[in-house]
């Protein structure tokens, strides 16, 4: 049982887990795939206190060094989910669960609008977990929407194990074509199915699956946890960075505008000294 878990390895997240470390707290941290991918391409940024006129690369070696200074681990997981049990937490990444006493959400921007039929259906056709449910489609037909070149290697894995894979890659410049997928470059605007997924609507087009894999680099705020209060896709947090869960907070571009790295690592350094609070209450 981990004093927390945070999720989210970008700005907000490294400054939680700095804050969390140094107030000798037991966690993990749940950092996705190149989790400072977005710092990394800024080409010029002017108004980060200290450091004037550093480039994105700079500053997320900068970030990420401080961390590995003082020997934090991370882990390339993705949460997929996250089940309040009533004073605790159990996060699912990958096919581990962890449990924690409190969480803090460091996910950036996420998608606003899920597709139709995804919420519904999450869990009974619809996965965002390909090693987890992976096994599930063996000789199946299935359709995978990528949103990140990273995810490759698990689309692939996908292919290996169905019998037909209907491939929508989201990104520039791939080149990725495994020789039993289909690529089909329109939007997917529907997934239906009464008691699971059936089929997926592509403009005029119906296309009959037995499931879909949705790789993202990270899952929509009210759907990775049930009953978290968001408005506009954003978490509503207050000065604290709690959210309306006990034990749950939240940090950086996920809690809305101003999409700042100064704000991100100042409400990093709030949720992790609120947790601490929490913890030494309980």
């Amino acid at each position: 049982m981990y004093d927390s878990i945070i999720i989210g390895g970008g700005p907000a997240g490294i400054s939680a887990a700095i804050n969390l470390k140094l107030n000798g707290k037991s966690f993990i941290w749940l950092c996705g795939k190149n989790s400072v991918k977005k710092v990394q391409s800024a080409e010029l940024i002017k108004n980060y206190p200290g450091l004037p006129d550093v480039t994105g690369k700079q500053l997320a070696w900068a970030l990420n060094n401080h961390a590995d200074l003082m020997g934090i681990e991370k882990t390339e997981e993705i949460a997929t989910a996250i089940y309040d049990l009533g004073g605790t937490f159990a996060t699912t990444a990958g096919d581990n669960t962890y449990e924690s006493k409190t969480v803090i959400l460091c996910l950036g921007v996420t998608p606003t609008k899920l597709i139709e039929g995804e919420d519904r259906l999450l869990g009974r056709g619809v996965s965002y977990c390909a090693t987890c449910d992976g096994f599930l489609y063996k000789g199946k037909t299935i359709a995978v929407m990528l949103t990140d070149k990273s995810f490759e290697p698990e689309a692939e894995f996908l292919c290996s194990l169905a019998e037909k894979t209907y491939l929508f890659p989201f990104y520039k410049n791939s080149d990725f074509a495994p020789s039993n997928a289909e690529i089909i470059v329109k939007p997917i605007e529907k997934i239906e199915g009464e008691k699971r997924v059936e089929r997926i609507i592509c403009g005029n087009e119906r296309i009959d699956v037995d499931g879909i894999f949705i790789l993202r680099s990270s899952v929509a705020p009210g759907v990775l946890l049930k009953g978290l209060k968001t408005d506009g896709g954003h978490i509503t947090a207050d000065r604290q960075q709690r959210t309306n869960i006990n034990g749950v907070f939240a940090a950086g571009d996920c809690t809305g505008r101003p999409y700042q790295y100064a704000k991100s690592v100042g409400e990093g350094n709030v949720a992790a000294h609120a947790a601490v609070e929490y913890l030494a209450g309980k």
